[in-house]
């Protein structure tokens, strides 16, 4: 069995949102990641993804993004504890709100930051800079 995850991408003005995870957190605390987390059961439902997306980016960071999301890849990996994931990267639109940690056991900080600031970042793992050069290539 695989747990779910999904993650928004969300670029405004030519810089990327992103967090530092909170050291509380099990995977990757510390580092700097895209904002997102797991799907949750919901029986029948369309658009889980999509929905869960815009749940995470609002319960985690306090902004909402507009309807249409991108699926833009996916990957998997496994957790120091052994569960498997299978992770979903998705390009969002901005729409309103101001960006801030809402949920401190799992946000440490909220940044705005360019794709070099990122690649360049001493606390973004592989995946992280692997996600945002793929997202900014589906952006154009």
């Amino acid at each position: 069995m695989f747990i779910v995850n999904v993650e928004g991408a969300v670029c405004r003005d030519d810089k990327w949102l992103v967090i530092t995870r909170s050291t509380k957190e099990e995977h990757a605390g510390g580092t700097l990641s895209l904002v997102g987390g797991k799907v949750e059961v919901e029986g029948n439902a369309l658009e889980i993804l999509e929905r869960t997306v815009k749940r995470e980016l609002y319960e985690e960071v306090g902004i909402e993004i507009k309807d249409a999301v991108t699926f833009v890849y996916s990957s998997s990996f496994v957790t120091n504890d052994g569960c498997n994931v299978i992770n979903m990267v998705f390009l969002c639109e901005y729409d309103r709100g101001t960006a801030h940690s809402k949920s401190p056991d799992e946000v440490e900080a909220v940044h705005w930051m360019t794709y070099d600031e990122i690649m360049n970042h001493p606390k973004a793992p592989p995946w992280t800079k692997e996600s945002i050069r793929r997202v900014a290539f589906a952006r154009g």
